[in-house]
């Protein structure tokens, strides 16, 4: 006779015997677990299941607790949520290795790089551009353009060079977007709700990309004649050609997004309109005006913004330069006034810029790729003043400057040298330094002092009820793409929330990393140099705006793809203690002491054991004594000494392991990894 009870209010049935976990397995009802299995006996190992019963004073572990008619149980209470926390933590205190790659963790936009360029590595394109497309909707526009802050992070680095993971995406994304096969975005059905959009580059498209998905009806205003935003107007055609972009926006566009360009806010509509047409409204403006340099002369004509140069360039304009240019400042569109003024016939283009090379925040190919093309650069020295003749800037004198102490960013301060100067003569002066925001017709909405939108970091709030914001017009101001972009991905999570009624905040998950890799880890390696990617020389280049990069070959993509060491762990998508462990709050260094450092060692031709992943759940060796029949796995030493220690390489087990991999497919953690892929699954 079946037995009734209330779990959280649901009314469950459990047959005799059912323990309250498997009952309310069966029911739909999921309840923490790492080491129970319906095919071996009960364990109560993990402390995770554990129960409030009413009248029951003790908590009870749902995997060995049968249920009684009439107990009214609870999983969410203040009592059985603090035990969890402490289990979850102890367990993760002595967990040690890598969730995920330093290179996902180094991505703003959290982009899975080590997946996808294991798919290229497979040859399955397609697989990859849907995991880039779980990130963000650009990866042939930002595969192009991206500085690769991942890269910094690769540890293929010590054993030679990190991967070439920006052109990896770029090569994945070309295979894709010249293909028959297009990506289609999978979009929910119709949730009823609209979203204004109010810029259209690479936040608002993203943010329109991710609310599309969920089912939202979005719009997209945008002043400019055409989307894209920076992605468009501030970066050069021989960077990023505009058809690679097109085809992309047309992506989304196809999902079902409204487009509406030449519309300016204020003029063509007003903010107020937005607000009461939709039910939620992001502003994702950008940042479009050169930031002053604060410096005499900067007034006369041709000191121009590097961003107003650069968008003149994106309208199909062919602004006049002198023969003699200077271009202030040491970051990305520095590089990209410089060499586009070398394109357009400067005879001498100089970067003047206050620190040296190695402080330059301009990704070292750039800066390289300049050089060959004939910019010279003046470090260490810093604008004084401009002056001219008839209202026009003739020249410039600089201040030279020396390194000293390390201010907020790290880097060394740079320091001007009493008396030291230099006098250049210059035609025009480009200025890099930054950028700003211009927030005309967002009445109401609080600014910061820099002008920028003041939003909450966690839930991309305004002071206003349904305004959001993201992107370059946010509180920090601009930065580089996949940074707006990953703005926009987690904001549109929360417009997502607001829109269903829930006040979500957006939460960085949890996980596992180590910090003390060090390059004797990968002594044994064969070293291979980064794939060389083929594009034009510097003569071929340098009078004309052609795309530079050819792109990878198969042959090249694939091997380059090789490389990668595959840091995150191997079960991150199955591991149910980094899931589990996610619920809650987790705070593991509130537990310090002895953490185990052991060797993975391999216990079977296809198997091998990360003995620090482990959690001592059981599963492994009691499936295979209960489940398979076999002794080959079992407990050794005792206390914190304690470890699962299978027996083989015994010859006969050896064999046997290798086919059957039973003990793989119920690890709950990665701590067991075959060569040979397999389902991992327990029942519960």
């Amino acid at each position: 006779m079946s037995i009734k009870y209330t779990l959280d209010g649901v009314e469950i049935l459990a047959e005799p015997g059912e323990t309250i976990l498997s009952s309310a397995t069966r029911a739909g009802i999921e309840i923490p677990t790492l080491c129970f299995s319906k095919e071996t006996a009960i364990y109560g190992a993990c402390g995770v299941c554990v129960v409030e019963v009413e009248g029951v004073p003790k908590l009870l572990r749902a995997c060995s607790a049968i249920p009684r008619d009439g107990y009214v149980v609870h999983t969410d209470t203040e009592r059985v949520v603090r035990a969890r926390k402490v289990a979850f933590e102890l367990l993760f205190s002595d967990h040690t290795g890598d969730c995920r790659g330093p290179c996902k963790l180094n991505c703003p936009a959290m982009t899975d790089c080590q997946k996808y360029v294991k798919e290229i590595a497979n040859k399955d394109y397609k697989a990859a551009i849907e995991t880039i497309y779980s990130a963000f909707p650009f990866p042939a526009s930002i595969g192009r353009v991206c500085p690769h802050p991942c890269e910094d992070a690769c540890r293929r680095q010590m054993v030679e060079e990190p991967l070439s993971i920006a052109f990896l995406k770029m090569f994945a994304a070309d295979k894709i977007l010249g293909s028959e096969d297009q990506y289609v975005i999978p979009v929910e059905p119709d949730s009823g709700k609209s979203v204004a959009i109010v810029g259209g580059g690479p936040a608002g498209l993203t943010a329109a990309y991710f609310l599309r998905r969920y089912g939202h009806a979005v719009t997209i205003y945008d002043q400019m004649p055409k989307m894209g935003g920076m992605l468009r107007y501030g970066i050069p055609e021989y960077r990023l050609p505009k058809a690679v972009l097109d085809q992309e926006i047309k992506i989304i566009e196809n999902a079902g997004v409204v487009l509406k360009n030449n519309v300016k806010l204020g003029k063509d509509f007003t903010f107020d309109a937005l607000r009461t047409e939709y039910d939620a409204v992001l502003l994702a403006i950008g940042a479009w005006t050169s930031s002053p340099m604060h410096v005499t002369g900067e007034d006369l004509d041709g000191v121009i913004g590097g961003i107003d140069f650069l968008e003149k360039l994106g309208l199909g304009e062919k602004p006049l330069l002198g023969k003699n240019v200077a271009v202030c400042g040491g970051g990305n569109t520095a590089m990209d006034c410089c060499r586009t003024a070398v394109r357009l016939g400067a005879e001498n283009v100089y970067v003047v810029y206050r620190r040296t090379r190695n402080e330059m925040p301009a990704a070292d190919v750039e800066i390289e790729e300049a050089i060959e093309e004939g910019v010279q650069f003046k470090f260490l020295t810093n604008p004084n003043e401009f002056y001219g003749e008839n209202g026009h800037v003739t020249g410039m004198i600089l201040q030279k400057m020396e390194l000293g102490e390390p201010d907020a960013s790290g880097r060394r301060r740079p320091v001007p040298i009493e008396g030291a100067t230099e006098d250049i003569k210059i035609d025009n002066v480009l200025m890099a330094i930054g950028q700003v925001a211009n927030c005309e017709g967002v009445e109401g909405v609080e600014l910061s002092k820099k002008g920028t939108i003041v939003c909450d970091e966690m839930t991309f709030r305004t002071n206003i009820d349904n305004v959001f914001a993201a992107g370059d017009v946010t509180n920090k101001g601009a930065g580089i793409a996949i940074a707006a972009i990953a703005e926009a991905q987690k904001a549109a999570f929360c417009i997502n929330d607001y829109l269903e009624g829930d006040e979500v905040r957006y939460k960085k998950p949890y996980f596992v990393t180590r910090d003390d890799v060090t390059e004797e880890e990968f002594a044994d390696r064969p070293k291979e140099a980064r794939a060389k990617m083929p594009g034009l020389s510097p003569e071929e280049r340098k009078d004309n705006f052609k795309p530079i990069y050819f792109g990878f070959t198969e042959e090249q993509a694939v091997a380059e793809a090789k490389r990668c060491l595959e840091c995150g762990c191997h079960d991150y998508y199955d591991c149910r203690l980094i899931k589990y462990g996610n619920w809650y709050d987790i705070q593991p260094e509130k537990y310090p002491g002895e953490v185990h450092n052991r060797p993975i060692q391999q216990v079977a031709k296809v198997i091998t054991q990360n003995p620090d992943k482990c959690v001592l759940c059981g599963l492994c060796y009691r499936t295979c004594s209960q489940v398979v029949g076999k002794d080959y796995i079992g407990l050794y030493n005792r206390g914190f000494a304690t470890i699962v220690n299978p027996m083989v390489p015994k010859e006969a087990a050896a064999g046997f392991c290798s086919t059957c991999l039973k003990c793989v497919e119920v690890c709950p953690t990665g701590a067991l990894k075959s060569e040979i892929p397999v389902c991992r699954k327990v029942s519960i």
